[in-house]
């Protein structure tokens, strides 16, 4: 079942997603070299429950924590640690949601640790361009193939592989919904979209080869071939015309300044 949202109800999922944005951007003012995984959920989710959120991600279908924390060739799920301490060079996927006003938020980010390899970079700027060719798809009677054949065409002339076990997805009232949103697909296919529609699109590319394994955690993913792997995801609403990106990445790049991919 799809359920399409009132005006009023985009407007709540809005305050829910932007304050998943306000709280990416106080986690990236402590990312850096030495710092652990477990110190970014635990800076998220006192945040959250400072603005009076509550962490979407904590205990759902179990996950043990408040953000996904996925390090270099991890793809997307990874559960925060005191052991995992960020080194530089390295890149880290952190996706985080709120639940907040009966609606979730969700949106992820990859930032840079340190001084990260030009190529990885290159990935992660590509990968953030095709969340955004993807959304200029995301239009009223639009279809979920087109939003998909976006994302992959940009990323696969570029040489990068898209993940396809991992997809976006409805959001709303519960953080998955209806419909699910591949990063691949064909233009013309796939469930039409409409107008009062909400989604979360988040593309997970990958430097190397596509496929990927689950780690003994049964929650954290990473790429069979070890090479670096990019989250970016934005949740939006499907418009006549042009989407509305409920979630941002500007408070984030506020703090990155010229750092920012």
């Amino acid at each position: 079942m799809i359920y399409l949202k009132t005006d009023e109800e985009i407007e709540l999922l809005r305050i829910s997603n932007q304050l998943v944005a306000k709280t990416l951007a106080e986690v990236a003012k402590f990312i850096e070299p030495g710092v652990s995984t477990e110190k970014l959920n635990d800076v998220a989710e006192q945040f959250i429950r400072d603005n009076g959120g509550v962490p979407g991600f904590l205990g759902y279908s179990g996950f043990p924590k408040s953000i996904c924390t996925s390090v270099n060739d991890q793809v997307v799920h990874g559960i925060p640690s005191e052991k995992v301490i960020l080194q530089d060079g390295d890149i880290i996927s952190v996706d985080c949601g709120v639940y907040k006003n009966g609606f979730h938020g969700d949106s992820a980010y990859t930032f840079c640790v340190g001084d990260v390899h030009p190529e990885t970079i290159a990935l992660l700027k590509a990968t953030k361009e095709s969340l955004y060719k993807g959304i200029e798809q995301a239009q009223d009677g639009k279809r979920i193939g087109d939003v998909g054949a976006a994302i992959q065409n940009y990323c696969e002339e570029r040489g990068y592989s898209v993940v396809r076990e991992m997809i976006g997805h409805g959001v709303g009232r519960n953080l998955h919904e209806a419909p699910e949103v591949p990063n691949y697909g064909r233009r013309g296919n796939g469930i039409m979209l409409k107008s009062g529609m909400t989604i979360a699109i988040e593309p997970m590319i990958n430097l190397g080869k596509r496929q990927l394994v689950f780690e003994k955690d049964g929650w954290t993913t990473h790429t069979i071939d070890n090479k670096v792997s990019a989250h970016f995801e934005h949740s939006i609403a499907i418009r006549r015309g042009k989407a509305d990106i409920l979630s941002s990445f500007e408070y984030i790049e506020q703090v990155l300044g010229n750092k920012a991919n």
